[in-house]
């Protein structure tokens, strides 16, 4: 096996075991195991277990920013970039369900603010640009968008952790429900919204 060869494979090993077990429930010994390697080869590669779990982190926040940043293409129309959006996280959870388990879990020593907390301030970024045209055109201001923006986001991430264990419906009709209830939503926004409770 090459180096490249032991490095992928020690990363597949590392996923499998810190998304059922965590980072502090998982040992370097179990690693080694599982991996059929000694320890030292895992230090050699990676210098730590927390090392080991950093690359795992970064490599799946790279797959899934990637999928999420392909889907928020300018040419597309805002409600079918929120549509796609929507469609990439639960393609990322259906196909990997222990990514998404670890980027919710620990957050590694590089993203002490966590792994999916960035992931979300970088697609929330994207989200408010994309919504900022559209705002702009009803009279709503910046400030505005932002919130909104970071409205959205939530709901799309708190119905994609809602769905790695529920699964059901499928991952379409899930997306199609989400942009239902946001685009809609959007429609029928009132600039000076109040709450019912303070008449």
């Amino acid at each position: 096996m090459t180096a490249a060869q032991r490095r992928s494979q020690l990363i597949d090993i590392g996923r499998g075991l810190f998304a059922t077990r965590g980072l502090d429930g998982t040992t370097i010994e179990e690693i080694a195991a599982a991996a059929g390697v000694s320890k030292p080869v895992i230090y050699e590669h990676f210098g730590s277990k927390e090392g080991l779990y950093t690359q795992v982190v970064e490599f799946e926040f790279r797959i899934l920013l990637a999928a999420i940043n392909g889907a928020l293409t300018d040419e597309a129309k805002p409600r079918v970039q929120v549509e796609r959006a929507a469609l990439a996280l639960l393609t990322y959870i259906e196909d990997r369900t222990d990514g998404f388990r670890i980027l919710m879990r620990d957050a590694p020593p590089s993203q002490p603010e966590g792994a999916f907390s960035t992931l979300l301030s970088h697609v929330t970024a994207r989200v408010e640009h994309i919504l900022s045209d559209e705002f702009a055109r009803r009279g709503f201001g910046a400030a505005d968008g932002a919130m909104y923006a970071q409205m959205l986001v939530g709901m799309v991430a708190m119905t994609g952790q809602w769905w790695q264990d529920s699964r059901t419906p499928d991952k379409r009709a899930v997306a199609a429900h989400l942009v239902n209830l946001a685009w809609n939503g959007l429609t029928g926004l009132q600039k000076e919204p109040e709450l019912k409770s303070d008449a």
